[in-house]
């Protein structure tokens, strides 16, 4: 198709490609929860397939043949399998880069039309990037199931229904997440401090133990609230980031409480989310991680083209039972 500057297109198109790398990283900075994983290499793209794929282990009570045993005692050798694997789907998500005939005629310099997209490309990443990082908190329902599943799916307000990852917790318990309830808002101060210690501990094996807690507006106040009598004790890693941060010991446990809520959030307000980062992933696919989607686009009766840029991938989990929800 003949357009009012024909070069203007391959400029639209150099310029997305180049943003790529940018973008990917500024989804990362954009939340605390992808922050923490990408520091622990935790950013795992995944090359095809119809489903995302993660290795599990897990501990299956009726063919367990560890035990003790005495001389010439016969061994349980049935065969025992304990290693699966969780399946997520493949969330796409993509926005728009627009511009008309007479904007590509009133900018038909290199420079101007560089300019142009600049500002459109900031306002349609933002976009893309809230959006994602909001669906994070969300159990993948919404838009007809096409959402990520978030933290609402792998950290669930009832862990013993439902199936998230292709397995039924009804059926199997090691697929449960932990949850504590019963945290008072008024006085702001009564058992917050309590409450957290309690859940805690649910999540300690061994060394393993959330290592980030990521509250909603109403639990992180009642946070703050309850440290007023004594001197804050900041977290280094998170705060240093830009995040609302704080530090919880308790229950054997360390970890950065940040701000999961604020402004616009999709947490809800009486969640906190007690983390084990280890075991939780964002899987973008390798050819779609915010890189442009096809060539131009111009519709038939328009003078006008459309760039698509997307991303596709999930929040996927390799141990449920390590991650918590603590809530009123």
């Amino acid at each position: 198709m003949a357009f009012a500057n024909s070069a203007i297109t391959d400029i639209i198109a150099t310029t997305i490609q180049s943003r790529s790398g940018e973008l990917a990283d500024n989804l990362t900075q954009n939340n605390a929860i992808l922050q923490r994983l990408n520091s622990k290499g935790n950013v795992r793209p995944f090359s095809g397939g119809n489903v995302i794929l993660e290795e599990i282990m897990y501990n299956d009570p009726n063919t367990n043949n560890a035990n003790s045993y005495s001389g010439y005692e016969v061994l349980n050798i049935a065969p025992d399998s304990p290693i699966s694997a969780a399946q997520y789907k493949i969330s796409q998500y993509a926005d728009s880069v627009t511009m008309s005939g007479l904007e590509m005629l009133q900018n038909s310099s290199k420079e101007a039309i560089i300019d142009l997209l600049d500002g459109r490309m900031q306002v349609s990443e933002a976009r893309l990037l809230n959006r994602i990082s909001g669906d994070l908190f969300l159990d993948g329902t919404g838009n007809g199931g096409k959402n990520l599943d978030g933290l609402g799916a792998a950290v669930s307000a009832s862990p013993t229904t439902g199936t998230y990852g292709g397995i039924n917790r009804a059926n199997w318990t090691f697929w449960q997440n932990q949850i504590t309830t019963g945290v008072t808002t008024t006085p702001s101060t009564t058992n917050i401090l309590a409450k957290m210690t309690e859940a805690a501990i649910k999540q300690i094996r061994g060394t393993d133990k959330a290592d980030l807690i990521v509250a909603g507006n109403t639990m992180y106040q009642l946070y703050v609230n309850a440290l007023q009598a004594i001197q804050r004790i900041a977290s280094e890693e998170s705060g240093a980031s830009g995040f609302a941060s704080l530090k919880f010991y308790g229950g054997g446990t360390s970890a950065d409480v940040v701000l999961g809520g604020g402004y616009g959030a999709q947490e809800t307000a009486t969640y906190m989310y007690l983390l084990n980062t280890n075991y939780i992933f964002l899987r973008p696919h390798k050819e779609r991680n915010f890189v442009p989607i096809g060539g131009e686009r111009q519709s038939i009766n328009q003078d006008a083209i459309v760039k698509l840029y997307g991303w596709a991938g999930n929040l996927t989990t390799s141990n449920s039972f390590l991650q918590g929800l603590l809530t009123t």
